[in-house]
């Protein structure tokens, strides 16, 4: 009997299509969890794109221009942490939903 290829015997790809984000799985989450998830995930982008929003502007105004630090909240921190929670929650939304109608 011929043993199988080494490349035959590897464990499952941890990709994002395979429902995996940086390694963690993210198919299996409740409706809750993913809930939780998509929304910590648009926080995160939020705070993350308002700090950089904060600190160019902070550059800007060194260099002797004028701007108002507002504009970090409204026009970079918010539309960034709109669409990253969009994007979140339909990644991990459409597990959920697969999972549910998988039961059935």
């Amino acid at each position: 009997m011929r043993e199988s290829p080494y490349y035959a015997r590897l464990p499952e790809r941890k990709t994002l299509a395979n429902g995996y984000v940086f390694g963690a799985p993210v198919r299996d989450l409740g409706w809750f969890a993913t809930l939780l998830m998509g929304m910590a995930s648009g926080m995160a982008a939020f705070f993350a794109a308002t700090f950089i929003g904060i600190v160019s502007i902070l550059f800007w105004n060194a260099n002797g221009h004028r701007a108002d630090y507002a504009v970090s909240y409204r026009l970079v921190g918010l539309p960034v942490g709109l669409t990253v929670m969009v994007v979140a929650l339909a990644y991990l939304g459409t597990f959920w939903i697969k999972r549910v109608f998988r039961r059935r």
